[in-house]
């Protein structure tokens, strides 16, 4: 069997362990010479290949790969652009095609989440439509955790670990200023329609933190919100919050919805944090801070769960070898085998069960009141933000890697425009 190219591209919001990822992918493909020539990544991700800016990943040392696993964020480039059905746009899928070809690629890795996830599936079905061999894997990766199937998903562990800490951290500053300043403290997070990096701040409660959650699976009950909060206030002294950007009213307007929309249509976010804290001032008078979390909770790779790091390479390791066993249309999952002591092995899932579904927080996850989340949400959080893998430092900061990147020759004869 002739050896064919493989491309490899980065899509979406990136996080601190997706270039783990792609470690995986790039270590486990150059272990089979035989098979795949040379690992090609877009630069910028999908536009990477629709405008024949290709990466040629072999001039990178194995050291500059190996540094992958401890650097946070796209190593190549991310981007937010999902392709449009076959009926919609061939020409787009025409123009993979022709890139492919030009670079004799055979094999397709799309590191992303759920939109990713449909533009990889339908990418798989090139073969079948268009007549080109492709084998299109889907490589799981976001830090809403929102992808179905998989137990996780890589990324969340992380982005979990440092609001989790971060909000403890920011609880006892809270808790030591209460007497004479700051009672309230509200932290923003992601997580759009799914509430998963919210409840990971609930779990400050076990650290004797009263903490409100507010979750985009519940709908925002003004009334009871501040009686909650008034109640802990009363009782601790403060009181922290935790709202996810995607916390909606029962009209299902955003708290947070500015009005516009992002390149997936999608109502663009920011300021719940200020419109909570605003509004505990306004009924109940506590003086407050907000912060947002942001890039900070999804880029820090100083903070990473150990189990994350493990679990994300282990998603790119395997979807090469899913490709060189035949699979095609697939995604790799992490199947959750164990909780005490805490096991987990590699699944695999077809792309038409996972593009386009939403992964919510299952309400037995979520306090009866709203606020909170229950024990079974523990005992599924704590595993993924299990152990510590800090990266290496030098003079105070870590020593992350910044690749060559250097250009493939282009091969197609002509220019795309996006």
């Amino acid at each position: 069997m002739t050896a064919k190219n493989a491309f490899y591209a980065q899509s979406g919001g990136v996080t601190a362990v997706i270039n783990a990822s792609a470690c995986g992918v790039i270590e486990t493909a150059r272990q089979h010479p035989d098979r795949i020539a040379n690992v090609y990544a877009g630069r910028n991700g999908i536009i990477g290949a629709l405008t024949e800016d290709l990466i040629d990943t072999s001039k990178e040392s194995a050291e500059a790969i190996a540094a992958l696993r401890h650097t946070p964020s796209g190593g190549f480039g991310s981007c937010r652009y999902k392709l449009k059905s076959l009926e919609q746009n061939r020409r787009e899928y025409e123009r993979l095609i022709e890139v492919f070809k030009a670079h004799d690629i055979g094999y397709f890795f799309y590191n992303g989440g759920g939109d990713s996830a449909d533009t990889c599936h339908k990418v798989s079905q090139l073969s079948e439509t268009l007549g080109f061999p492709i084998q299109a894997i889907h490589v799981p990766k976001t830090v809403d955790n929102d992808l179905p199937i998989t137990d996780n998903c890589p990324g969340f562990g992380s982005v979990a670990k440092y609001i989790a800490v971060s909000t403890l951290e920011a609880s006892f500053d809270v808790r030591s200023m209460a007497k004479t300043s700051t009672k309230i403290f509200v932290l923003e997070v992601m997580g759009r329609h799914a509430g998963w990096i919210a409840a990971a701040g609930g779990l400050v409660a076990d650290h004797d933190i009263p903490v409100v959650v507010l979750f985009p699976e519940v709908e925002f009950d003004q009334d009871k919100f501040l009686a909650a909060v008034k109640a802990k206030v009363e009782k601790y002294d403060f009181c922290s919050v935790v709202v996810s950007e995607g916390c909606h009213w029962p009209d299902g307007r955003f708290l947070a919805e500015q009005g516009t929309r992002d390149a997936f249509g999608h109502a663009q976010l920011g300021g719940a944090a200020p419109v909570v804290a605003n509004m505990i001032k306004d009924a109940l008078g506590y003086k407050f801070h907000w912060a947002v979390a942001d890039y900070l909770q999804r880029a820090a790779r100083h903070l990473a769960s150990k189990t994350d790091v493990e679990q994300a390479y282990a998603m790119g390791k395997a979807a090469v070898e899913f490709a060189l066993a035949g699979d095609n249309a697939i995604m790799p999952t992490i199947v959750r085998t164990a909780n005490d002591p805490y096991r987990w092995e590699v699944g695999k899932a077809p792309l038409s069960e996972v593009a386009n579904v939403e992964k919510m927080m299952p309400m037995e996850f979520i306090s009866e009141d709203g606020l909170g989340i229950t024990d079974a949400c523990r005992e599924y959080l704590y595993p993924l933000i299990q152990g510590e893998d800090y990266p290496p430092y030098d003079k105070g900061m870590p020593r992350y890697v910044t690749l060559r990147n250097e250009p493939v020759a282009k091969k197609s004869g002509r220019d795309f425009e996006v």
